[in-house]
């Protein structure tokens, strides 16, 4: 009877999860404006439990990007076997996914997002890729010890890495298969484990957040109300300009009828702030509404829900320079470039968990050696932005559907 009460608790609090932390949140914003400043003991207990949850969060960090980057790689490889439609759907969601996170990394540069912003935070025990010899950066991509690559965390030489296992094991076929089935298996536990740090979340953010608020007082507020501002004008007008573009160049069809048709699906995808529990929606407007083969929304729409994250890129690259912007961290054009690639890179495999978006934007903020204690502020944003951010991922998924509709010439039964 006990065990069955844990049960259903656990299954009420995964569903109300997203809430949790929205109340963290806002009791850590009150905690660090009235009372750690008054009293010193919630200022340490704070720090300590916030630190144990960063640990915690970081722990899985490196073999999990490693891990569902070389298991997208392998997935990908198998183009062959599921088609045209599965390799000119990716081709769509990269590009897009580019676009996405070139548009992250240049709007805020355009306005100087985060400027003025102080955010007095610890600073990363993790160094920046060095970026200041460009020849030097491509000569070390390729990691001479994989495992000090790990131990160093040199984010970029461990990507660099899994790209090379995921096309070598693509290579050498069904003999790679026990190798696959062994990081597949670790991939699972990284993910069992990120899983498990999240039930933690609300209770992390708000610790997270308490010293950030106390040391920057309202200015932290302010900026926080600012980028999620920013972030959903960026969000929807990447959706209207790119999407709609595509449908209508791309596609041939008239970008009205096209978001009047997806209507349904995109406002269940903002209530759920889920795509793949809109996948049947997605597929009812698309071939009822749009005429879009089944075969094409078969593939191409649970394949979005996997590896479309344009959102997710512009939120992540959004953040990357409004936190550089605002600890004074000169981002070059050259790490933009790479940070650019790595965002492409990740969303291959990033997880469709929400530690998963966590673990990709921790990889990326260690690129860019930015403080540890900007993850308490991304997850705030990240839980704040869920909804937009999935709702324009699959706008995405059904504009893919309707350019391939066009583009792929399907054989009638």
């Amino acid at each position: 009877m006990r065990r069955e009460k844990m049960k259903q608790f656990y299954a009420w609090y995964r569903k109300h999860i997203t809430g949790a932390i929205f109340i963290g949140l806002i009791l850590g914003i009150c905690t660090g404006l009235f009372l750690a400043g008054r009293f010193a003991p919630v200022l340490t207990v704070t720090s300590l439990l916030g630190g144990i949850y960063m640990n915690a969060l970081n722990l899985m960090i490196f073999p999990l990007v490693f891990c569902s980057i070389v298991m997208g790689i392998c997935s990908i490889g198998n183009i062959r076997t599921t088609g045209k439609i599965t390799g000119s759907a990716m081709l769509f969601f990269l590009a897009t996914t580019a676009l996405a996170s070139l548009a992250g990394l240049i709007i805020p540069r355009l306005i100087h997002l985060g400027k003025g912003v102080s955010f007095e935070m610890a600073t990363s025990d993790i160094q920046a890729t060095d970026m200041s010899n460009i020849l030097d950066t491509i000569k070390n991509l390729i990691p001479s010890n994989p495992i000090a690559a790990f131990a160093n965390g040199n984010m970029l030489q461990v990507l660099v890495f899994a790209v090379i296992v995921g096309f070598a094991l693509i290579a050498v076929g069904e003999k790679g298969e026990p190798f696959m089935k062994v990081i597949d298996s670790l991939n699972e536990v990284c993910l069992k484990v990120i899983s498990t740090v999240m039930y933690f979340t609300p209770i992390g953010v708000f610790c997270t957040i308490v010293p950030v608020v106390e040391a920057n007082g309202t200015e932290t507020i302010i900026s926080l109300a600012t980028q999620l501002i920013i972030l959903y004008i960026a969000f929807f007008g990447f959706a209207f300009v790119v999407y709609g573009l595509a449908v209508k160049i791309l596609g041939k069809e008239s970008p009205v009828r096209f978001f009047k048709a997806i209507m349904p699906a995109a406002l269940n995808a903002f209530g759920t702030c889920s795509s793949s529990a809109t996948i049947p929606i997605s597929k009812q407007c698309m071939e009822e509404d749009m005429g879009v083969s089944n075969q094409i929304t078969s593939i191409a729409i649970p394949l979005g829900a996997t590896v479309n994250m344009d959102a997710v890129s512009i939120l992540m690259s959004f953040m990357i320079m409004f936190f550089a912007n605002a600890c004074g961290i000169n981002v070059s054009v050259s790490m933009m470039i790479i940070i650019l690639l790595a965002n492409v890179l990740l969303s291959v495999g990033t997880p469709g968990i929400p530690g998963g978006a966590i673990a990709s934007f921790a990889a990326l903020a260690t690129m860019a050696g930015l403080p540890a204690g900007i993850m308490g502020v991304y997850i705030s944003i990240n839980t704040l932005c869920d909804m937009g951010a999935t709702c324009v991922n699959v706008v995405g998924d059904l504009a893919c559907c309707v350019v391939l509709k066009e583009k792929i010439k399907l054989k009638k039964d």
